[in-house]
């Protein structure tokens, strides 16, 4: 089995007939399809060239919700509302008991990740069974001033190790330039999105999922791709260490993570679990059904 732990509805040009037909076309067996709920000077507008908006976010609750209902056996529901919302905890509360809510993602907001209302939702999801995915981005120089001069995201990786701390009992699933970068200790992620070169010991990422068994990693996106691929034997290393922490994911359609898990010889054992078994572990389902609101 092969589980997609990170992708969005109606996203780089895939509404969902193309998202399933992308899909099979890569074997991929379920996909966690994730919401992000954020204000509209939140986010890049560049943005809006990949996706559609709509009330709610830049991805709405209910572009997912709608994609569950009509293909109820591939997908699993996503929702994370903004934390500073005074009603957050109550709709989170409401999409899991109606529509059958398993994962709290995306998060991405230009907020600290260890506020007191994040770190009140993080413990709700906690003791609902519910892992987070939080995007991590740090402050670059883009050129322009409006509508604004930057777009990092979540506060960087104190703020994270601050809630992963705080949060015992949730499951932390980090990802983002912001997150990857920290896989080394070259301190570049203070000057680069995306760094290059090997990997030099004392990356806060391995420490943290050393140290926090309540972290895990996601493997979507050019970041993660990027961070195994800079010093390819510590990418295979990485992956052989942290195999129980790590979820395959794209937040794309291509299959370069695919490619690249499978180019690393890995033991058939470690390889189930980076491809499904971790993420079925982490919203604890045999067969990855969306939830009450299908059908």
């Amino acid at each position: 089995m092969i589980i997609d732990a990170h992708n969005h509805p109606d996203w780089h040009g895939h509404g969902l007939r193309q998202f399933l037909e992308n899909m099979s076309a890569y074997d991929i067996d379920k996909t966690w399809l994730l919401s992000w709920e954020a204000p509209t000077d939140e986010y890049d507008p560049e943005y809006n060239r990949i996706m559609l908006t709509g009330p709610g976010g830049p991805i709405p609750f209910d572009r997912c919700l709608r994609y569950v209902e009509q293909a109820p056996n591939r997908f699993v529901l996503g929702f994370a509302p903004d934390p500073r919302a005074p009603d957050a905890i109550d709709r989170l509360e409401a999409a899991i008991e109606v529509c059958g809510v398993r994962v709290c993602g995306e998060l991405k907001l230009r907020m600290m990740y260890d506020n007191p209302d994040a770190l009140r939702m993080f413990r709700f999801c906690g003791e609902r069974g519910l892992p987070v995915i939080v995007h991590i981005d740090y402050e670059f120089d883009t050129g322009r001033r409006y509508p604004r001069p930057n777009w990092w995201y979540g506060g960087g990786i104190a703020a994270l190790e601050r809630a992963l701390a705080a949060c015992p009992d949730t499951h932390f699933i980090g990802h983002a330039p912001g997150f990857w970068a920290h896989i080394s200790g070259d301190g570049a992620f203070e000057q680069e999105e995306y760094p290059s070169g090997r990997v030099t010991p004392g990356g806060v990422v391995v420490r943290l999922l050393r140290q926090y068994p309540n972290l895990h990693a996601d493997l979507s996106a050019g970041s993660a791709f990027n961070a195994l691929t800079r010093d390819p034997e510590f990418g295979r290393d990485f992956v052989l260490e942290f195999h129980s922490r790590l979820l395959f994911g794209r937040d794309s359609f291509d299959n370069k993570m695919q490619q690249l898990l499978s180019r690393m010889e890995l033991a058939v054992e470690v390889l189930d679990q980076v491809m499904a078994g971790n993420a079925m572990r982490l919203i604890g389902d045999n067969d990855g059904l969306a939830g009450p609101c299908a059908g």
